[in-house]
This record gives structure tokens, C-alpha cells and sequence, in this order.
């Protein structure tokens, strides 16, 4: 068990680090804004906490005092979950009521650290084993040590997670949004942290084993505090991490929808606007013209479109209406350019009328759309 819960400390540390790196990166520009200098300080903290949790997991000392590791993991643990609060309140309250809020968290956690460490040297911290700070051992001021800390962290996570929601829907801030929902969930995984914590100290204390899901309280605290660093992370490279998901969507749709673009080319050369390149590098204009020449060349098709054509071939009964009607759009396709190549005009004709109606105004809908009709178009 000690490694599975050496390597959750590591995993929550190495994600504490990576979010600190990332911040002092924009240290240049971001310095003199008073919400920064508060978050980088709570990644430091962060960080402080679970590095002093991996060393207390390899020894019972630390700078030659018995369970000092230990001390400082739920001194600066406490101090980062103030920190943390008064980040959310400089994100999302009024300057006044921000400092009168941080103020009153301020002293809260100076109380409870200096109770914490009168606690532990009244315990005789130093001189008991680690084993005790993990469980308690049913030992009166241990167990009032460690379930004081819990609630320190508990009660912070409440706060956030019910702050959060409202503060989200104030914002008119996209990435900010983000941040707090993200925020959110953190605080809520954390809490259950707290929450296996408790059972673990109490079920010990009460002489009750249970087994390997003592682990559950690790395993949450390296999920919430990674979710954590994502959260105080998001709004600077969420915007970057958006745009290039939607360049990774249009150039999917880009190529996607290239074997329907070609046939209606060869069929209808005219619909060129330009000579193809192959640079990506101007996706967006580029996946726009693929979409107007795509609706040129099935303009171009429309008087040999069958209006009365049969049943549309390797149809699935399972599949959606929009699914079956994009095949049947698709084997439309076909079937006009064939009749085109051997010279076939339908009688029942489609040259009124464009699209099946679809909003075209729309582009993205249009490209979801197109490309449902290329993909089943290239199944044929």
C-alpha cells in the first residue's frame, strides 16, 4: 500500500509543479496583477504540500525531527486551501468585499495552524511513529490532531464548490467559466478525500480493518489536486487548447469531405475557384471553398437527380434519420454522376429546389452536415 500511496503524492506533486512552471512562464507580464502573485503562491504551497507528503511516505524524519515532513505537509496543505479561497474571491467578487473576505480567511488559517502545531507537539509528535499520523491509532490528541486537519481541508471544498456555480453564470468570461466549473469538480473530489480520510481514521480508531480501500482517500487526492492544477491553469491555455481543437475539427471535416469534392470536380470542373494547394496553414478559408465548390457541383448535378429513386443500398435499420438520410443523399450523388458520365436526364428531375432545405447560413452545421454525406458517400 505504501507505494500505491507514494506514487498518488508524486502524481499530485509532479501535476503541482507542471501548473507552477506554466504560470511563472508569463511571470513577465503578469507580475504586477495582485491575482497572480496570489496563484503562485498557492501553486507553491501546492506544491510544498505533496512534496513534503512523498518524503514523509520514504522517512519518519525530516532535517533530523521525527514526523516533521508530516507537520509541514498539513501546515501548508491548510495554507493553500485558504490561498485557494482567496484566489476564487479575487476571481469573481468585487474588490472591497474581496479583501474584507481574504482578510477573515487569513486569520482562519493562522488559528488553525497554530492549533494544529500545538496539537502535534502536545501529541509528542516528534517522538511517535508515522503510522500514527495516518490513521490515528486511537490515540485521543492524535485523533483530534488529524480530524481537526480534515475538517481545515473539508470545509474549504464546501465553500468552493457551492461558490463556484454562482460565480460561473456571473461571468460573461468564457474561460473563466471554464476555471470555475473545472473549480467545481476539483473541490468536490477533494471532499471526498476528506470524506475516505475520516472513515479511515475513525474505522481505525473504532479497531475496524478495511483493507485496501484505505487507499480510495489517496487516489481522490491526486485526482482533485490535478484537476486542481488544470483548474488554476485553464484560462491561459484554454483559448490556445480550444482553437487548436477546432483546427483539428475542420481539418478532419477538410479531408473528410475531399472524395465527395473530387468526384463532383472531375463531373463538374467549372466549380474550381482556384488552383488546389497543398498548405494548411489557411485551413479555414480553405475548408469554406471546399464547402462552396462541394454546393456548386451539386447544383451542378441537381437535373440529374432522380426524385423517385428507389431505396437507398446498404442502409441500416438501426441508424438515425439524419444518418439514413445523408446515405441516401450520398447514393443520390452517385447515381447523378453516373447519369451524367453516360448522358441520362431523368425525367422526374431535381433542377428546382437545393439541398433538401438545409440551412446553409449555418456554416458549421453545414460542414457537420456535408461531411455526414462524404462519409457515407465514401462507404459506397
Amino acid at each position: 500500500m505504501n507505494s500505491i500511496r507514494t506514487l498518488c503524492f508524486v502524481i499530485a506533486a509532479l501535476s503541482s509543479y507542471a501548473a507552477l512552471v506554466y504560470r511563472l512562464t508569463q511571470v513577465r507580464h503578469s507580475w504586477r496583477d495582485n491575482a497572480y502573485r496570489t496563484l503562485v503562491i498557492t501553486l507553491l504551497l501546492q506544491c510544498l504540500t505533496f512534496t513534503m507528503g512523498a518524503v514523509a511516505m520514504g522517512s519518519e524524519r525530516f532535517l533530523g525531527v521525527g514526523n516533521l515532513a508530516i507537520l509541514v505537509m498539513h501546515v501548508s496543505a491548510v495554507a493553500f486551501c485558504v490561498s485557494s479561497q482567496i484566489i476564487l474571491l479575487r476571481w469573481a467578487t468585487a474588490a472591497e468585499e474581496a479583501v474584507r473576505k481574504t482578510r477573515y480567511w487569513l486569520i482562519a488559517g493562522i488559528a488553525l495552524n497554530a492549533l494544529l502545531i500545538g496539537l502535534f507537539l502536545i501529541a509528542d509528535g516528534p517522538g511517535r511513529p508515522a503510522s500514527d499520523f495516518n490513521s490515528g491509532s486511537g490515540q485521543p490528541l492524535v485523533l483530534t490532531y488529524l480530524l481537526v486537519f480534515i475538517v481545515s481541508q473539508a470545509v474549504p471544498c464546501v465553500t468552493i464548490f457551492r461558490q463556484c456555480g454562482p460565480y460561473a453564470r456571473m461571468t460573461d468570461k468564457a474561460e473563466l467559466r471554464q476555471a470555475l466549473h473545472l473549480l467545481s469538480v476539483a473541490a468536490m473530489v477533494l471532499f471526498l478525500y476528506c470524506l475516505s480520510r475520516t472513515v479511515n481514521i475513525l474505522t481505525s480508531a473504532c479497531g475496524f480493518d478495511i483493507g485496501v480501500w484505505q487507499l480510495a482517500a489517496n487516489v481522490f487526492s491526486a485526482v482533485g489536486i490535478a484537476t486542481l492544477s488544470l483548474a488554476l491553469t485553464i484560462s491561459s491555455w484554454g483559448p490556445s487548447a480550444g482553437k487548436l481543437l477546432e483546427w483539428a475539427r475542420s481539418y478532419r471535416s477538410y479531408r473528410a469531405l475531399y472524395p465527395l469534392w473530387r468526384d463532383l470536380y472531375e463531373s463538374s470542373p467549372d466549380i474550381l475557384l482556384e488552383p488546389p494547394g497543398a498548405s494548411v496553414s489557411d485551413l479555414n478559408y480553405r475548408l469554406h471553398r471546399r464547402v462552396i465548390e462541394i454546393r456548386d457541383g451539386w447544383r451542378d448535378l441537381r437535373p440529374y437527380i432522380e426524385r423517385t429513386a428507389g431505396g437507398t443500398p446498404g442502409a441500416d435499420r438501426g441508424a438515425s434519420d439524419e444518418s439514413r438520410q445523408a446515405l441516401a443523399e450520398a447514393a443520390q450523388i452517385r447515381q447523378a454522376l453516373h447519369a451524367k458520365r453516360v448522358g441520362v436526364v431523368p425525367d422526374d428531375n431535381k433542377d428546382a429546389g437545393d439541398f433538401e432545405d438545409r440551412d446553409t447560413n449555418n456554416f458549421t452545421a453545414e460542414v457537420d452536415w456535408l461531411t455526414k454525406v462524404a462519409y457515407a458517400y465514401r462507404k459506397l
